[in-house]
Parts: structure tokens; sequence; C-alpha cells
């Protein structure tokens, strides 16, 4: 291993493998920004110029810094305009975007690059120390274990939901599966509720209806109420820096989810987007009485969480592609295959037969971290003079950015329309004050929910399988517990309200 580790510096530091951890980490970050050019799109794109480079180390290297530079980047656009362009930086916008309508976009900004820049540092220490290990770790899961997982994932719904909320919740929860079953699916090739629309028989893009969940009715939002555009004080840039009361808050955060983040992403199938998802839920229900509150409000915490779990999670699913050949996202898919082309077979023996491309990739990580931060924290007092902009200036660009995205997302005008009609429905939502976060979990988890349920019943012959795998099992005993959790604490709390009145 200590040889492994002195070959990967050696190969990792030299001036071309620096050249490209920094210009993959500047593509990324900037295409991260963009609303719908995610780092699958980015990556395909630079797929033949990698392969020109020659060297597999120098073009892994390249490609994995665009990789973590996306998911890096990608924090800015949900928390200045809310309109989250990769699926595992939704839960950021939750409450960086209303600590950037509160004026603390700054600090919002300075949260997120320090959240990340801990969770990646921490996930590519992981890695090195844990990789060999890991591979056999994440071969115990099955498909019956996957769909506990999503399970899991489908569960922590309620902290997604505000006070007395949890039914709306789960009814968005379940719309966003019925929207999953739209189109062909792994298990079955037959188009399914497509309405006789070739456009649909792929389903709904994520792109478009995160773009109609999210950014859409806030454009929306400002034109039916143009007293909103008024609210806050966006457009003054201040408190770019955190105090030292916030730092302690959020560092149990970040060093609780830089672990949970790691090994979430360590599992073939969950990656940086239930990484996130979990990682917010977590700290929601483990925090007590105001803070709890202040979730979806502006946390820092309810910031920092997700922002620190997805860049361990992409670290992570490094794991599974370079000690398995198993790719754990569509990102690491075409990871997998650029690694293929480059006439390198990841697996068991990579490390073995290739040591200097296994371990070079790894030390890389740690560059392009430190590239990341010091190419972002200098820039975040410029980058937030976004939202110094009237917001009826902003409309027109936010609406540009969305179509661009959701059209770019499917290359179909039909997405158009159909994020027309999505962003009218989730405006009605919004005026409701049905959540929408919870639609949007749904239908990204959905579809692996329904491929590993099938699948786990094809293997077990029914049901059995949820006893016959202890692992499943502690999974879905785990899926009720986060649910019926609020339901007890919001009763606890009301018998305590109750004998203080009694009391008095």
């Amino acid at each position: 291993m200590l040889e492994g580790i002195l070959l990967g510096l050696a190969t990792a530091f030299s001036f071309q493998n620096i050249l490209m951890v920094i210009g993959g980490c500047l593509i990324g970050t900037f295409i991260g920004m963009l609303p719908g050019l995610g780092p699958m799109s980015i990556i395909a794109i630079m797929i033949p110029v990698a392969i020109t480079i020659g060297d597999p180390s120098t073009a892994l290297i390249l490609l994995a810094g665009v990789y973590y530079g996306a998911i890096f980047g990608g924090s800015t656009s949900s928390i200045l305009l809310n309109a989250p362009g990769v699926a595992g930086t939704v839960a950021t916008s939750f409450d960086g975007y209303p600590m950037a309508r509160q004026g603390k976009a700054g600090k919002a900004l300075t949260i997120a690059a320090i959240a990340s820049f801990a969770g990646g540092t921490i996930g590519a220490i992981l890695l090195m120390i844990f990789a060999p290990m890991l591979s056999s770790v994440a071969l115990l899961f099955h498909s019956s274990e996957y769909f506990a997982l999503m399970v899991v994932g489908l569960s922590a719904i309620a902290a997604f939901a505000g006070t007395g909320q949890v039914s709306k919740a789960l009814l968005m929860t379940v719309l966003g599966l019925i929207m999953a079953t739209v189109g062909e699916t792994a298990q079955f090739n037959a188009p399914r509720f497509t309405m006789g629309m070739m456009d649909l028989q792929s389903g709904f893009g994520f792109i478009t209806l995160a773009m109609a969940m999210f950014a859409l009715p806030e454009a929306l939002y400002l034109v039916l109420k143009p007293s909103r555009s008024a609210q806050g004080d966006s457009g003054e840039i201040k408190d770019l820096r955190i105090t030292r009361e916030e730092a302690k808050k959020i560092t149990p955060v970040i060093g609780r989810q830089s672990l949970q983040g790691f090994f979430i992403g360590v599992l073939p199938g969950a990656g940086a987007t239930i990484a996130s998802f979990l990682g917010y839920a977590v700290e929601r229900n483990i925090a007590k009485g105001d803070e709890q509150k202040e979730f979806g409000h502006g946390s820092i915490k309810g910031l920092a969480a997700p922002e620190t779990a997805n860049n361990a999670a992409c670290t992570g699913s490094f794991v599974p592609l370079l000690t398995l050949g198993i790719p754990g996202s569509g990102t690491t898919a075409i990871l997998l295959g650029a690694l293929i082309a480059l006439n390198v077979t990841p697996g068991p023996r990579l490390m073995v037969d290739d040591p200097q491309i296994f371990w070079a990739v790894i030390i890389s990580m740690y560059i392009g971290n430190v590239v990341l931060l010091i190419l972002n924290l200098p820039l975040i007092p410029y980058i937030a003079k976004v939202l110094a902009v009237p917001r009826n200036f902003l409309i027109p660009f936010i609406l540009f950015f969305t179509l661009m995205g959701a059209y770019i997302g499917q290359n179909n005008a039909t997405e158009l329309l159909i994020l027309v009609g999505f962003g009218i429905c989730a405006t009605i939502f919004k005026f409701a004050d049905y959540p929408l976060a919870p639609l949007l979990i749904g239908f990204i988890l959905g579809t692996m929910l329904e491929d590993n349920f099938t699948r786990s019943m094809n293997l077990y012959d029914g049901a059995s399988f949820v006893w016959e795998r202890p692992m499943t099992l502690g999974l879905l005993i785990l899926a009720v517990v986060l649910v019926l959790l609020p339901s007890y604490r919001a009763r606890r709390a009301r018998l305590r309200a109750e004998g203080v009145a009694d009391g008095d």
C-alpha cells in the first residue's frame, strides 16, 4: 500500500497531471453552475478529448476532476436561483435558497464551499484507507438490500415536510412514484402510460422535472406576486464569513455526513443523490427544538449536510468503479466506458496491474479539493452579486436557463411542453402549500425501487426475501422508525405542552 501511495504521489504531482486537475476542476465547476448541464453531459463530451491524451492516468484524472468539480459547482445555481441542475444538489436548495433570499448568499456559498471541501477530502482519505476492504462490503448488497435502501430514502420524506404536513408530503411522494412508472423500465421493455406518445417512451427527464418543480415556479411566483421580489435583503452582499459559533454548529454535521455520505457512495446504485437526501433527513431528525424548525427556512446545518454528503458520496462511488468495475451511478457508468476505451480494465486486479492509475486518481482528489476551494472562495463575492440584479430582470434569466436545461437534457422539443405543464402544476401546489421536494424524491427513487423490488421477487419467489436476508429486514425496520419518529416526537411535545398547561 505504501509503495502504491508513493507511486500515486509521483504520478499525480507531475506538471501535466496537476494542470489536468486544475483544468478538470475549472470546467466542472462552471458547467455545474449552469442548470441542466450536469457532470454526465460534460464527461460524455470530454471522453474524446481524454482518449487523445493517451496516458490513462492523466485522462482519468481529468475526467475525475470534471466530475467532482461539477458536483462542487452545482450548489451555486441551487443556492442563487433555486435551479438545481444536478440531482445531487436538489437538497442544497432547501436551505441554501432561503438563505440567499435573506441576504446571506455569500455566507451560504461559503458554507457550501467549506462543506464540499471537507466532504471530498475526508472521502478521499477514507477511499485511500478502506478501498480494498469496502469492495467486499459492496458485494454483500444484493437487489433486496437496494430495495430496502430505497425505502429508507423514501421514509425520510417527513424531513422535507413542514409541521403538520406529513400527509401532504406522503401524497406528493406517491405522485412522484406514479410519475416514475411512465415509459419503459429495465424489467419490462413495453412502454407504459405513454398515451401513445413516442417522446414519453423513455419516461420524464429528471432535469425537466427538477426545473419544473423548483426554477419555473420561482419565476412564475415573481410574476404572480410582484411584492415577493421586494422581500428580503437579497440585493446587498454581506456576511461572506462564517462566525466561530456557526463553525461549531456545522463541524459535527460535516463529520457525520462525510462518513455517512462516503459509505452510501460506496454502494453501487446509491450515489450522491440518496446520500444528500438522507444526510439532510438525518440532520433534521436529530436536531432539537428551534434548530429543527429552521430547516427549510435557511438553516446552516440543513445546507452543510447535503453538500458534505454528496461530495463524500462522489468520492465513495470510485470504490465500486475501480475495485469491482461496477458503476455506481450514470456518471460513473460513463467513466467506466472511458476506462474501457483507454484499455484499462477496472476490477480487483487494477491495484496490482496498474497501481499508478488507482493511486494517482485518489491522490488527485486531494489536490482537486484544494484547487476547488482556492478557486471558489475568492470568487464568492462576485458570484453572489447575481442576486444584486433586480429580481424582475432575473426572471428572463431563470426562464432561459430553465428552458435550455430541459431541452439539452433530452434534445427534444416536447420536453419544453412537459416543463411548462409541470411548472404550472407545481406553482399551484406551491400556492396550496404542498411540499415539492417529496415529489422529486419519489420520482428519483421510484425507478430504482421498482427494478430492485421486481428483481428480488423473481430471485426469492415472492416476498420471502424480507425475512431471508437479515440486512434487508434491518433496513426496512429502520425505514419504519424514520416514518414513526416525527409522529412520536410531535405527540410527546403535545403531551408535554398539555402537562405544562395543567400544571399552570
